[in-house]
């Protein structure tokens, strides 16, 4: 979890940086309708859907000791990814220019229109090291190592910083988009020590006659589907933004990356150590287990996210000003950013607790249940953008805003289905359990949050860096307060940790 929060750190720099040097206006909103073809591509092919489909079939060779079928299954998957992101990057880059004018910034004039193009074709070279680090990703969870592959998307952030600070003085937004492709590299390549220690061995196969490797292809094949289908809602609402206020699309798309830093540092963290764990619970046999374990996991899960989810809508204009508001970042830009996070940010529960369902799914080599159910939420929230976008217009609110909303709405509806499909599949989840993980979550949110609100208004005033970082460390001490009060096992627990480790 320290190493994903260093990560976000990273990227928060790396935002801040992005919004100082550019305007919120042509050159941003290029540089991110450029970045979103391969982006999609990542998600789709590589990224979190391969480690997902390939950590269940890798941990049943490490579960039975068979390093020799293991390394044999890594190297296939290896040389067909590199085979398959490469072809997928030379046709991103050869269809650049239709993708642009039909699909992503129909709403651009033509000067924005060619200026996407070239960052697109730049972009897409990310594609290929994306999908390897991403596979190592795999190999090294499956063997419980998870520092070194938490600290890869700091390397990305770090790359675009690069691209800002040392290219962007002579290059403009062409420098950064040169920092996405040297950011994702370095994701690669600072896992390799890790993977080199695991004393494999590389074998020049693509797995075609493997069927481990082509296992972890029909597992990928439905999360495929999903993820298609949410990315089109992604390039919907991206295609509409392109028609509403300038600078629309760069708030969605901030809004959401604060968001989902949240997300990143609660959930992401959790579900990646639970899903070796997960994993190897199903393969063993060992459902009561794994019962115990996804009920514990959602209770932290809640313990977290509902607090945050409430921190981020009081302070969701205090926290873009401090964080982003100078030189080219102005004071209209936070308004604009802080109205979409008010709206991804009601959706923070329900994403933090699809991590974890989803990863339980693969983990029980079930793709095809979370992806059926997801493709048809996010079908629906397409719908439901055109609907609250129009909505919002009535209600004279900036429109992009119901974009967002339509996104947790969404998500909401796919988590409850998921969750009562599992429990059912599972002959129950400890529902008791994670109930009263909520409940507690719920008084110490309420007690905070009312604190808060009276806090805010006594530093209206003052400094906006004293009343957000004010409010965050007086929120937080009277959260962890009450769940001390209320005696929560998960609380008590890492008092005890602590205890321990300073012991030693």
């Amino acid at each position: 979890m320290l190493a994903f929060l260093f990560s976000q750190l990273t990227g928060l720099v790396a935002k801040i940086m992005i919004g100082a040097a550019f305007p919120a206006g042509i050159d941003l909103d290029a540089f991110y309708v450029a970045n979103q073809p391969s982006e999609s591509l990542l998600t789709i092919m590589a990224g979190g859907i391969l480690v997902s489909s390939f950590i269940p079939v890798l941990v049943k060779f490490l579960v039975k000791e068979d390093r020799p079928s293991a390394w044999l299954l890594a190297s296939g998957t290896a040389n067909l990814i590199l085979l398959i992101m490469t072809s997928l990057a030379a046709l991103e880059a050869t269809f650049a220019k239709p993708i642009v004018q039909y699909l992503l910034g129909a709403g651009f004039s033509l000067e924005k229109q060619s200026l996407t193009v070239d960052l697109l074709r730049i972009q897409a070279i990310s594609i290929v090291f994306f999908g390897l680090s991403g596979l190592i990703v795999g190999i090294l969870n499956s063997h419980q190592k998870f520092l070194l592959s938490a600290l890869a998307p700091a390397m990305y952030n770090l790359g675009q910083i690069i691209g800002i600070l040392v290219l962007a003085p002579r290059m403009g937004i062409y420098g950064l988009a040169w920092g996405v492709v040297i950011g994702s590299a370095l994701s690669m390549l600072i896992q390799i020590p890790s993977l080199l220690r695991l004393n494999g061995q590389y074998l020049p196969t693509f797995g075609f006659r493997n069927s481990s490797v082509l296992e972890v292809f029909r597992l990928m094949a439905p999360r495929m589907f999903g993820a298609a289908v949410v990315q089109l809602m992604v390039w919907v609402n991206t295609l509409l933004a392109s028609h509403m206020l300038p600078g629309s699309v760069y708030s969605l798309r901030l809004g959401f990356s604060l968001m989902m830093i949240a997300w990143a540092i609660i959930a992401q963290s959790i579900a990646t150590a639970a899903m070796p764990t997960f994993s190897a619970q199903y393969a063993q046999g060992r459902l009561d287990e794994l019962r115990n374990t996804l009920a514990s996991t959602l209770r932290g899960v809640l313990l977290l996210a509902v607090p945050a989810t409430v921190g981020l809508i009081l302070l969701r204009v205090p926290v873009v000003a401090m964080i982003f508001q100078r030189q080219a970042f102005t004071a209209d830009t936070t308004q604009m950013v802080a109205w979409a996070l008010l709206w991804y940010s009601l959706g923070l529960v329900f994403h933090s607790v699809l991590e974890i369902l989803v990863r339980a799914y693969y983990a029980m080599h079930d793709t095809k249940t979370p992806v059926l159910v997801g493709a048809g939420a996010m079908t629906l929230s397409i719908g439901l953008s055109l609907l609250f976008s129009k909505l919002f217009v009535g209600f004279g609110w900036l429109p992009y805003g119901g974009l967002a909303l339509a996104v947790s709405v969404s998500t909401a509806l796919e988590v409850t289905t998921l969750f009562f499909i599992l429990r059912k599949r599972l002959n129950g989840i400890h529902g008791q359990k994670i109930a009263k993980g909520f409940g507690a979550a719920a008084v110490g949110t309420l007690v905070m949050g009312t604190v808060l609100v009276g806090w805010m208004q006594i530093t209206d005033s003052h400094s906006v860096a004293l009343a957000t970082l004010g409010s965050v460390a007086i929120g937080g001490a009277i959260y962890a307060a009450v769940l001390v009060a209320l005696r929560t096992p998960e609380v008590e627990s890492v008092v005890r940790m602590v205890k321990r480790r300073l012991s030693q």
